[in-house]
């Protein structure tokens, strides 16, 4: 099988002739939910949830059923897409980190060679890799106007935009007409924080579905109600996404992915190795050329820039390197696999944390590093009624043993689940003697993952900067800047 041939290695994309099928240069758009967990959409099969163009674009291209983020927070999983490496490899595997000034793209590498590059929406990668886009239509909750590139980069707009979205059209609009593009398409939904008026009409608390891990109480129901208006807002963009490309007669060369950035921003989801931080919706149409249908092909979001970088058919002058592996292959074959596993990280976000785990298509083990920490959940999910519910049930008594995995301290160094048998990950296999091979071969894959890309566990922890109950500023941690090398120097001797 393909990943046989290169099962860990750094990938050297030095195309000197591209595949046939990239002889037309095909037009790419990227499309990223902002907190959108992996099945939260009709197209996954969730009976209410309202998203009748995200489920058309599944019935027109390949629905993969086992799709995995490298991380579980916003700007380190932007990051690592956009870089085609694993966070702890793109010098900005922390929340809020901007991109190193020598990072290398894929935008930037299809810049170079003839594509136009447009990002409309969320950014979050900071300044250094604003010229690997030709034009950025920024969306901000800021509210202010950034009228020109002063700082070197390209003129940009920033404005306070509920949905992120309301620029994608324009971006499309104002492309030129002479070139392939990139369309790199970030919406603010649904991350937090939650306001009526999202949707109309807007969906109700009988529509939801509470998983085991949260408790079924009205204040859950109206966070989560809340949370399914943004998704079937989201929804309404993407649908006017691919109407521009039909108008614009550009849809048969055009390959459109859809995924999201990390999972559902509530307690137990977002900034966990759980499914509910780090599996994605990963939805492919390109008409004529890929594969209608569905696939349990594992991929990784690391696999993204290889992808695109081999359809644009980079030519040899091109030195990027990534560490993920082009999925073209399984366009055109939805049966091919080419990847055994797959590989996420746990970093700083809000609160200090750190972890690793690798997957399959049925199993996952997880590595908690600063085990004695409780997994607390984002501190936008903290101020939440989700999560304030769950403090005055705790204290009460009135949390299940589910429920009250995000006070756990200290928790399970090791976690191990079957994700076939047990989809809410709240059975914990690790020590259970039927699952010993099991952990045995995860565990290998795992100390070979970590070897071959240079991991490491921090020498030193970041404080936290928020208040673990009530989510709001810690003001005794003014700054939190990025260490340094040689203070980050790994347990494990590498950085």
């Amino acid at each position: 099988m393909l990943f046989r041939l290169f099962p860990f290695c750094l990938v050297l994309l030095t195309i000197a002739n591209p595949p046939a099928w990239a002889a037309d240069r095909p037009n790419l758009v990227l499309i990223i939910a902002d907190d959108m967990n992996w099945d939260d959409c009709g197209a996954y099969g969730h009976p209410a949830i309202r998203t009748p163009n995200i489920d058309r674009l599944a019935d027109q291209g390949l629905r993969f059923n086992h799709a995995y983020l490298t991380t579980n927070s916003c700007s380190p999983s932007r990051s690592s897409i956009l870089t085609g490496k694993y966070p702890h490899n793109t010098g900005a595997e922390q929340l809020h980190w901007p991109l190193p000034a020598d990072s290398q793209t894929f935008a930037g590498q299809l810049k170079q060679a003839g594509y136009y590059t447009a990002a409309a929406g969320k950014w979050h990668l900071g300044d250094a890799v604003r010229d690997h886009f030709d034009r950025i239509y920024e969306a901000s909750t800021a509210g202010f106007v950034l009228p020109s590139g002063t700082d070197g980069a390209p003129a940009r707009m920033i404005a306070a935009q509920p949905s992120g979205c309301e620029d994608w059209e324009r971006a499309l609009d104002e492309r030129p007409r002479d070139k392939p593009f990139f369309m790199w398409l970030a919406s603010l939904d649904p991350h937090r924080e939650y306001t009526d008026g999202a949707l109309d009409p807007p969906h109700t608390r009988a529509d939801v579905i509470v998983p085991p891990h949260l408790p079924d109480t009205a204040d859950v129901r109206e966070d989560l109600r809340l949370y399914y208006d943004e998704i079937g807002r989201l929804d309404q963009y993407v649908g006017k996404v691919m109407k521009k490309l039909d108008q614009q007669q550009v849809s048969q060369n055009t390959m459109v992915l859809f995924i999201s950035d990390n999972g559902r921003p509530f307690p137990r989801d977002k900034t966990t190795l759980y499914d509910g931080g780090i599996r994605t919706p990963w939805i492919v149409r390109w008409p004529g050329r890929v594969a209608v249908g569905q696939t349990d092909s594992l991929v990784s979001a690391v696999d993204i820039a290889a992808t695109c970088l081999e359809l644009a058919g980079v030519n040899e002058s091109s030195t990027m390197t990534t560490e993920g592996h082009s999925f073209l292959p399984i366009l055109k074959d939805p049966s091919v696999m080419i990847r055994p596993f797959a590989f996420a990280e746990d970093h700083w976000h809000d609160y200090e944390d750190h972890a690793r785990c690798v997957v399959n298509q049925r199993f996952k083990l997880i590595r908690n590093d600063y085990f004695d920490l409780p997994p607390t959940p984002s501190a936008d999910a903290g101020r939440g009624l989700s999560w304030q519910d769950m403090l005055r049930l705790q204290k009460a008594g009135e949390l299940t043993a589910e429920q009250q995995a995000c006070f756990l301290a200290p928790r399970a160094k090791w976690e191990l689940y079957d994700l076939q048998h047990d989809p809410g990950e709240l059975n914990n296999r690790i020590n259970d003697p039927a699952f010993e091979s099991v952990k045995q071969r995860l565990a290998k894959a795992l100390d070979r993952w970590t070897a071959m890309t240079n991991d490491y566990v921090p020498s030193r922890r970041t404080p936290d900067e928020f208040d673990r109950e009530t989510g709001e500023p810690d003001h005794s941690v003014r700054v939190r800047p990025r260490p340094s090398k040689k203070q980050m120097f790994g347990t494990n001797g590498k950085y």
